[in-house]
């Protein structure tokens, strides 16, 4: 008989222990999680499609692979569900950069104005939103507003960037943004795209702009994802978070990835990575993300605007 690993005994406990919990797990994305978790998960998606997965699922338990705000995203969506996240330091930088507060001022200060809260953002942020936003869809959710209403854009001001050039309309951006997209430099890219001239270069609009301005394609995690198995180039230069190459090799074995940035990985989310802080998180219940009602139900109500534009 074939000796199992320690990885194998830790799969066949958690795929055990899903079935007496039932539960699912959802993990972010091809990206963000390493591939053993990625491998175990029921679902991998980015932030908006894991939004849509939580929101239908009716399984009991959700643990996920993520970060803080967007297990607290499932809790808000599910309040009949039990919304586990295997470790409570699991954040994100550019989500703690911008607080409820900070939004009612930037509210006061232009009455009237519609908010766009991109889905990076606590579930107090999302409260005080309008509307939410995620990479992928963040163009039309703009372009959904009446053009005589002001729009505030929070918290990442090079999304907001890339939409006012896809859009045009005129953003009021608060000044977060990603400080693993951040690292990403332009010269870095530049010298990447000399070493492999033939390389179709896709970038995450979390980018700087000068990185956005090198690249063939400015697309979502998923829309990377989409294009590298659409297209005949042989190689792909990556410029976002280097988990994503994991996801992308695996499903485009023929193809070759290269990185932007081959040290730009963000540890925020990563810290809920390995396979025993999943099975602990299943054996013990741990640890489990509420909303408050005062908040999930006006967080509850931005998020759902945007998913029936997502429709």
């Amino acid at each position: 008989m074939p000796v199992l690993t320690t990885e194998d005994r830790l799969v066949a406990q958690i795929k055990r222990l899903k079935t007496e919990r039932q539960a699912i797990i959802l993990a972010h994305n091809y990206h963000y999680q390493v591939g053993e978790i990625q491998d175990v998960a029921d679902f991998l998606g980015d932030s908006l499609e894991l939004s849509q997965k939580a929101a239908q699922t009716d399984a009991k338990v959700i643990v996920f692979c993520g970060v803080h705000f967007m297990a607290e995203t499932a809790a808000v969506l599910c309040p009949d569900q039990t919304v586990l996240l295997p470790d409570l330091s699991a954040g994100c930088g550019m989500s703690e950069m911008i607080t409820a507060e900070e939004v009612r001022n930037m509210k006061a200060e232009h009455p009237g104005a519609v908010v766009v809260c991109y889905v990076n953002s606590s579930a107090a942020v999302k409260a005080e939103s309008d509307i939410c936003c995620t990479s992928s869809n963040a163009v039309n959710v703009v372009r959904s507003i009446p053009e005589d209403r002001e729009i505030i854009f929070i918290p990442d001001q090079y999304l907001g960037d890339y939409v006012t050039r896809k859009t045009g309309r005129k953003l009021i951006l608060f000044n977060g943004y990603c400080p693993t997209h951040f690292r990403i430099m332009a010269s870095e890219l530049e010298a990447s795209k000399k070493a492999h001239p033939d390389a179709l270069v896709l970038a995450h609009p979390e980018c700087t702009p000068e990185v956005s301005a090198l690249a063939d394609q400015v697309l979502s995690t998923s829309g990377i994802c989409l294009e590298s198995q659409k297209t005949q180039k042989k190689e792909i230069i990556v410029a976002t978070e280097t988990g994503i190459l994991h996801r992308l090799q695996k499903e485009n074995p023929t193809k070759s990835f290269v990185p932007a940035c081959s040290w730009c990985d963000c540890a925020h989310m990563k810290v809920n990575n390995n396979l025993e802080k999943v099975l602990w998180s299943l054996e013990e219940m741990r640890y489990p993300v509420e909303v408050p009602a005062s908040i999930r139900v006006r967080a509850k109500s931005a998020i759902d605007r945007m998913l029936e534009i997502s429709r």
